[in-house]
């Protein structure tokens, strides 16, 4: 599930570097970036990336030397082309963590990053939820989503066989939600309303008054 960690080290310790209060891990990346490429409209990259960055930073790349930015830029690139390839190959290969002490995949935090990618344009993935083919997969990953922040009305038996076959279930659901983008064939339908959708940032307390960090509420 994860790659060779020499590939991946150095991005994983500048992520871990940024100076922000609470920076991306790789597995948040990858989920992130995989979550860019199922939606049907490309995304500013300078949009996205002010993600990576941190919302302390402002979109200005937190390094000195314009050399270490462009590394940067073209690791994070990368990473996301090669997902590209696998979504457009049907094979998947997203970067999970295992918890060494119970050898458990830690898919949580991927998923994670998958919802940052959707906090982007959430009243775009509400509209695509109410229409097909994006309806089936959408609520199957809304029931990741629940599972992954506790939040699910599933009991205990039933969220452990979740979890047991998780990550088989985010990558199946991914690839439909990629086939879908591919196949939309037409505009991203536009919600209704013209009231103005404000941005709240990933690591801000939620609009909705729960107290808790918007991405684990409901961003």
């Amino acid at each position: 599930m994860k790659p060779s960690p020499s590939r991946f080290r150095r991005l994983d310790g500048a992520l871990a570097a940024l100076p922000v209060e609470e920076p991306l891990l790789l597995t948040e990346l990858d989920g992130f970036l995989t979550g860019l490429l199922i939606f049907p409209e490309e995304i500013p990259t300078d949009e996205w990336m002010s993600v990576i960055w941190g919302a302390e930073t402002d979109g200005v790349p937190p390094f000195d030397d314009p050399i270490d930015v462009q590394w940067f830029v073209d690791a994070v690139t990368a990473r996301r082309r090669e997902i590209a390839r696998d979504l457009d190959h049907g094979r998947l290969r997203p970067i999970i963590d295992v918890d060494e002490r119970n050898g458990e995949a830690l898919w949580e935090y991927w998923v994670d990053g998958l919802s940052d990618a959707i906090s982007l344009r959430p009243e775009v993935w509400d509209a695509l939820a109410r229409l097909e083919p994006w309806e089936a997969p959408l609520g199957r990953l809304a029931l990741l989503l629940a599972v992954a922040r506790g939040e699910s009305d599933l009991d205990s038996m039933q969220i452990n066989a979740f979890e047991e076959n998780a990550v088989v279930e985010l990558t199946a659901v991914v690839q439909l939600l990629y086939a879908a983008s591919v196949h939309a064939g037409g505009p991203t339908p536009t919600p209704t309303g013209s009231t103005k959708t404000v941005k709240v940032g990933r690591n801000d307390p939620c609009p909705c008054g729960s107290g808790r960090k918007h991405k684990h509420c409901c961003g």
